[in-house]
This record gives structure tokens, C-alpha cells and sequence, in this order.
């Protein structure tokens, strides 16, 4: 029996048309939400309508090719950034979820130059490059506090920990070809929400704000992302209760 459905019309309306909400974003952030809830069946339903209502359409009720082409990259590099935080067994079935109602015309095959110019930097540009423009990006991200959270890394245990978020932020998190760096943020805190790990998510939340985010912006994406969450039935676990599907304490904010 298939799992009950999160996505609603009503749902789609209400992040669709949240007033506080940045233009063009709330569909790679619920589709990264539903990544971390393990339900990438789900996001078909969420690029159709943000192909349906996110921009102007046409006489023939068409969006135009370079329109459609924006929602799909935005969703896909937004699966792509969460898997810092998500982890890659999900973003895979997330990822092929979207090609499996994605038109031929809309993917990025292998033979084309890919919009965020990730593979080219992977193995042409100088490696030292990338992680400069990584620690740059941790820096801005983290503020004040950012030497100490990468040596608190390399002091867990293994130095390996360190080396994996240099990884991460070169080169996934800090390329900027197809989300901006706040836009970066939001993908990082629907990643995070539905995983309970609020010493996380605090910090990508003010970090948010070093990337130029709004107090009311984050709070918006604080909102639908946990709108998300409790549709699909997360809720606040009581602290007599072994497990469960929820969270431990209130969802951190700013």
C-alpha cells in the first residue's frame, strides 16, 4: 500500500503563495524538504505545479522553454547542495524522481555543458582553487565563529571530518552558478529540519542572515519547511516517548 500523500493542492497553494516567502524559491525548498522526509515520490507533484503557476504563461498556456529550463536546474541543484546534509543515497532517489516527469528537453545530459560548470571545475581547474573559494564561502557563512566551528572539525577525532566539509563547501556548496549563496541557505535549512538537529540548523540560520537574508525571509522558510514536515507527520515528541517520528525539542529560529 503506497505511503499516504504530503502533497496537496491546498499544500502547494499555501507555499506557493506564502507572503514572505523570496520570489522562485519554494519549490527546490520543498523539494529538498521531501528529499530529507525519504519521500521523492513526492516531487513530481511539485515541479508540475511549479511549472503550471510560478511564472507568466502564454497564449497556449505554455511556459516559455527558458522558464521551465529554470524551475527544473533550481530544483535539481537544490537536490544537489542538500546532499551535504541529506546525504547522497537520497538526493539519488530525489534526483531520478524529478527525471522520471521531466521532459527529454529539460535534462542536462552528459554531452552538454552543465549550468553550474560543477564537472569542468572538478577536472580542470586547480583543486586549490576550489577550496579557497570553499573556505571563503564557510567564512562569510559562519561569521565571527567560523575558525572555531572547522577546528572544532578537525578536532572530532579524525581530521578526516575537516576535510570532508572543505569538500563539501568548494565543491558543492560554494558554486554559485545556479542558486545564490542565501539561496544556498535555504536549501541547507529544509535539509536539515526534518533530520532534528538543531546545533545545525542554528548555524545555517544565522547564516542565512551573513548571506543577506532577512529576519522575515528566514522565518518563512522556517514556516513552510516545517509545514511540510507536519503534513507529512512529523510532530513535537514528548520526552517520555522511546522514538518517534518528530522532533526532540522546539525547531530552532531566529
Amino acid at each position: 500500500m503506497p505511503p499516504a500523500a504530503i502533497i496537496t493542492p491546498a499544500l502547494l497553494k499555501s507555499l506557493r503563495t506564502h507572503p514572505h516567502l523570496p520570489s522562485h524559491t519554494w519549490y527546490f525548498i520543498a523539494s529538498v524538504t521531501l528529499s530529507a522526509l525519504n519521500r521523492p515520490d513526492e516531487i513530481p507533484h511539485v515541479f508540475n505545479h511549479a511549472l503550471e503557476h510560478d511564472f507568466g504563461r502564454p497564449e497556449n498556456g505554455t511556459p516559455a522553454h527558458a522558464d521551465q529550463l529554470r524551475i527544473v536546474r533550481r530544483i535539481r541543484e537544490g537536490l544537489v547542495k542538500s546532499s551535504a546534509v541529506v546525504g547522497m543515497p537520497k538526493t539519488i532517489n530525489a534526483l531520478f524522481s524529478l527525471k522520471t516527469c521531466t521532459p527529454p528537453s529539460l535534462l542536462d545530459q552528459p554531452s552538454t555543458s552543465s549550468p553550474t560548470n560543477r564537472p569542468q571545475e572538478t577536472y580542470n581547474t586547480p583543486s586549490s582553487q576550489i577550496l579557497t573559494r570553499g573556505v571563503e564561502f564557510f567564512s562569510r557563512l559562519y561569521g565571527q565563529i567560523a575558525r572555531r566551528i572547522m577546528s572544532q572539525m578537525d578536532n572530532s577525532g579524525t581530521e578526516d571530518l575537516g576535510v570532508i566539509a572543505r569538500l563539501m563547501y568548494g565543491y558543492v556548496l560554494s558554486n554559485l552558478g545556479v542558486l545564490s549563496a542565501v539561496e544556498t541557505s535555504w536549501v541547507l535549512i529544509a535539509g536539515l529540519i526534518p533530520q532534528d538537529v538543531n546545533p545545525q540548523l542554528k548555524g545555517h540560520l544565522k547564516g542565512a542572515l551573513n548571506n543577506g537574508a532577512t529576519t522575515e525571509e528566514v522565518r518563512a522558510v522556517r514556516e513552510v519547511v516545517i509545514e511540510i514536515c507536519e503534513a507529512a507527520g512529523m510532530r513535537k515528541l514528548t520526552d517520555d516517548e522511546p522514538g518517534g517520528w518528530g522532533w526532540r525539542e522546539d525547531v530552532a529560529n531566529v
